[in-house]
């Protein structure tokens, strides 16, 4: 057997797909208040069980996996799984034992409450 011949011999051992999702950036829009700030994020087709809302030393990280299931022969694919992935700074005035998220519709709504101190205060004026 010659050298090239041996090269070019296939291996015995199957090979392993990796499975490797397409990452995006949702959409997002962040609105602003006296008591909060509220994030809407765009996220189609991820499942509450297949999204991750973490906050940790001022970082807000929000990760979601959308997985479609795909149903007879494919002829052509242009949506799939994909990872959705963004992060955010939180200012130090937001309560982090205060936050609530709702996901419906493909949307994520997270309600991030204002600490008390942080909250606008009107003065009083006095007159003497």
């Amino acid at each position: 057997m010659s050298e090239t011949t041996a090269v070019m011999k296939k291996e015995d051992t199957p090979l392993k797909p990796t499975l490797q999702l397409r990452s995006v950036a949702p959409e997002v829009d962040i609105l602003e208040n006296e008591d909060e700030i509220l994030l809407y994020a765009d996220l189609p087709g991820v499942t509450r069980e297949d999204l991750t809302i973490n906050i940790d030393n001022g970082k807000l990280t929000l990760t979601g996996i959308r997985k479609l299931k795909a149903e007879g022969a494919a002829v052509w694919e242009e949506l799939g799984d994909v990872e959705y992935h963004r992060v955010f700074s939180v200012p130090q005035s937001i309560d982090t034992a205060n936050i609530s998220a709702e996901l419906r519709d493909g949307v994520l709504r997270l309600h991030l409450a204002k600490s008390v101190g942080a909250k606008p205060k009107k003065i009083e004026i006095k007159t003497a």
